[in-house]
């Protein structure tokens, strides 16, 4: 993608991509930093050539709406910024989970972000070579 916009294809809204994403097994792999984890898979099967993810912060986690809408602002703002990271164009699903105590900055949110996206990134360059 070009820019540093998000568009409505890199969302993550398939039922069956993200109950693929969440079985157990089928070649997922999982990343934490705290505050958030993250699940990912490589998706072949999908025509968009862009890495797809979506947001889940847990009631348990944060019991006020209002939290809960401002993590999922905080972490989306940081993959916005901080896709490039993973690499060129990955057939790619990402979950972030959020799995912090409480309401966590966005410092914090961006550089567990940027950790998860050079991760997965380096994960796929080793795989791909």
């Amino acid at each position: 993608m070009t820019g540093f916009r998000l568009y409505k294809k890199e969302r993550l809204c398939s039922k069956i991509a993200i109950d693929a994403l969440f079985l157990p097994g089928e070649g997922k792999r999982t990343v934490i930093a705290y505050p958030w984890r993250a699940v990912w898979k490589v998706n072949e099967r999908r025509e968009v050539s862009c890495a797809q993810f979506l947001i889940s912060v847990p009631k348990k986690r944060l019991r006020h709406a209002v939290d809960r809408v401002a993590m999922r602002r905080r972490c989306r703002e940081a993959y916005r910024l901080n896709r490039s990271l993973m690499g060129e164009c990955p057939k790619v699903d990402v979950a972030f989970v959020y799995i912090g105590a409480g309401l966590a900055d966005y410092s914090a949110t961006s550089r567990a972000v940027c950790k998860i996206l050079t991760k997965i990134g380096a994960s796929l360059k080793k795989a791909g070579s």
